[in-house]
């Protein structure tokens, strides 16, 4: 997958996609990520990517041409998906993040200031996509949030095929509970069923917790979830207990 991100701030793009899974998705050969500086396709000589809008009103807008500019300049791929970071676009989630790991290459356009030029959004972009209800200074932290959880769902990103799959949100649930030695730290427990060595009834117990953890903490991925017979007993039954020794 090629990934092209149009900035005025490179430099923060580069950084933070050469660490970690980004990083070796990259040095596999799975991604392509470059950063692409809208300064450079600025038409005057002071590299104007900015002006005030048009009608009065305060703040800063970003200039139509020098994103067209850049657009251009970028190679065509038959799959391009040309995503806006834009507040008023369609919440990012691991579904539309599973959408996007299908495309050939990615092109992120991240606003600044008060926005971007309205013929950006009608004519230049495919996708709008907001990362929360909040207000954040630029685009790149949420290109960089969606880049991530875009490259990791690539088969080989992580390693083995079937890991994204155990992620949270792989279905609308939350993770389950997570220990790691010791086993007791500071009179704090791990559950003794993880030890029991009874390996269906740890998944029953795992399963059980995310089932009762997303009801509690996320009623909106619940009302989307549709859980089996075997959910709903589970539920009934209570969490489950550790096996009794012979």
């Amino acid at each position: 997958m090629r990934i092209d991100v149009l900035t005025i701030f490179p430099e923060m793009i580069q950084e933070a996609v050469g660490h970690s899974i980004l990083k070796r998705a990259q040095a596999s050969g799975l991604a392509l990520i470059n950063a692409v500086n809208l300064r450079d396709y600025a038409a005057d000589k002071h590299k104007t990517t900015d002006d005030t809008p048009v009608g009065g009103g305060g703040g800063m807008i970003m200039k139509p041409e020098p994103i067209a500019n850049a657009l251009d300049s970028l190679e065509g791929e038959v799959n391009r998906r040309v995503v806006l970071t834009e507040p008023r676009g369609k919440q990012f989630t691991q579904e539309v993040a599973r959408e996007l790991s299908k495309a050939e290459h990615l092109v992120f356009i991240c606003g600044r200031y008060e926005g971007v030029d309205e013929r950006v959004r009608e004519r230049l972009v495919t996708d709008e996509l907001s990362i929360g209800d909040y207000v954040l200074t630029g685009g790149e932290l949420p290109a960089l949030v969606m880049i991530d959880a875009v490259v990791r769902l690539i088969p080989g990103a992580l390693g083995e095929e079937s890991a994204p799959d155990d992620d949270s949100f792989a279905e609308p649930l939350l993770e389950y509970p997570q220990y790691t030695k010791p086993r007791s730290f500071r009179g704090w427990e791990v559950p003794e069923i993880l030890f029991s060595g009874h390996h269906a009834e740890i998944e029953k117990w795992r399963r059980w917790h995310q089932l009762v953890e997303t009801r509690e903490k996320r009623p909106d991925l619940w009302a989307r979830f549709e859980p089996t017979r075997q959910d709903e007993k589970l539920l009934q039954e209570g969490e489950p207990a550790p096996p009794k020794s012979n």
